[in-house]
């Protein structure tokens, strides 16, 4: 009874308090009398700070739930941006597993490619000996042999340029880049357009026979080249949406080229015509033997105008288009039609690689 503050005074907390100062307390608190019912004072007393000690065990409770809840918050965000780096990631090696297997099928089929010119050459090569031995003509013509080189070439670069552009669409790119992409791949059309050009000086017959194309591409040759309007009907569905002005221009733009086409078909068929009906009436006279014969040569170096004129038509479908559309639709149309003419080379290698039906 001598050291009641001492008997119930927790250990932890009691510490911050002088006894002294407690027992002036109670003694205020009972006028001075310290009698018995001090015991219950003093049980009071520290039921309230018990409860004074639970309330602060409470809110130190609350205080380690709230940050119990902010850091499973900070944790959840950490798994998330895991996850989200685990998806990126997996996406990433797709990307590039796709890209290895396009490389190599691009370097199967150049391979393709480059076997069936070396086999081509070869074939021409002997019979332009077994002709040269018969006395019937002279060997193939150097300048077409650089022209089929330098083509080959052109192949190449194509094949390069495509993959890239399919790569870089993929990818986030700004229109400046995309558009210098553009920009580059037409240039190389025109460059096309250019060796050619110079070929239907050496022999446009050469050009218009399609000797320098896959089997399959022959199948669509069009004066020595693809139809403008085909190019039309190949990138269309690789477009949508269009606009109704960008809808209506490709209309006209397409109107045109057929008309052009048809112009140029009906004045190829007057030629052969003309060349026709020059042979058939040639007059057994020397003289009008080789007037006529001069005539007839005459009209055959017309052949080379028609072949410039399917190439310059083709090089302004391909500029008009690229106007037409935005950067991101024309790259994507490039893309379209550089893929059309790779899935005919790798069919015409199917093709020549084939084994031969047995008949029954």
């Amino acid at each position: 009874m001598t050291t009641p503050t001492t008997q119930f005074a927790p250990s932890s907390r009691m510490s911050l308090y002088e006894p002294l100062h407690q027992i002036s307390m109670w003694e205020d608190a009972f006028d001075g009398d310290i009698s018995p019912r001090t015991r219950v004072c003093l049980i009071n007393d520290s039921d309230e700070k018990l409860d004074d000690k639970a309330e602060y065990t409470s809110d130190k409770s609350l205080e380690l739930i709230e940050d119990g809840h902010a850091s499973r918050g900070i944790s959840e965000k950490i798994q998330r941006r895991l996850a989200q780096n685990r998806e990126a990631a997996r996406k990433s090696r797709l990307r590039k597993k796709a890209y290895v297997q396009q490389l190599e099928s691009s370097r199967l089929k150049l391979a393709q490619l480059e076997l069936e010119i070396e086999r081509a050459r070869q074939q021409g090569m002997l019979i332009a000996n077994a002709n040269a031995n018969m006395g019937l003509c002279s060997p193939v013509n150097s300048g077409l042999g650089a022209f089929e080189m330098e083509y080959g070439h052109w192949i190449e670069e194509q094949e390069r340029k495509i993959s890239e552009l399919r790569n870089v669409l993929q990818s986030p790119i700004g229109d400046v880049e995309l558009r210098m992409m553009v920009e580059n791949i037409l240039n190389h059309y025109c460059n096309l357009f250019r060796m050619k050009k110079d070929a239907a000086r050496i022999d446009a017959f050469y050009l218009v026979s399609g000797m320098w194309r896959s089997s399959v591409e022959r199948f669509f040759l069009w004066i020595g080249g693809f139809r403008p309007s085909e190019l039309i009907n190949v990138v269309m569905p690789q477009l949508e949406p269009l606009t109704d002005q960008q809808i209506g221009n490709v209309g006209k733009l397409k109107h045109c080229c057929i008309q052009a086409e048809d112009a140029l078909s009906q004045g190829m068929d007057k030629l052969q015509q003309t060349l026709a009906q020059s042979i058939t009436f040639l007059a057994p006279a020397p003289g009008n033997y080789c007037s006529q014969t001069a005539s007839a040569l005459e009209n055959l170096e017309s052949l080379e105008s028609f072949v410039h004129q399917a190439d310059h038509l083709r090089e302004q479908t391909l500029q008009q288009m690229s106007r037409i559309l935005t950067t991101r639709q024309a790259a994507k149309g490039l893309l379209a039609f550089g893929e059309y003419f790779q899935r005919l080379r790798a069919l015409s290698s199917l093709w020549s690689a084939r084994s031969p039906r047995e008949t029954v």
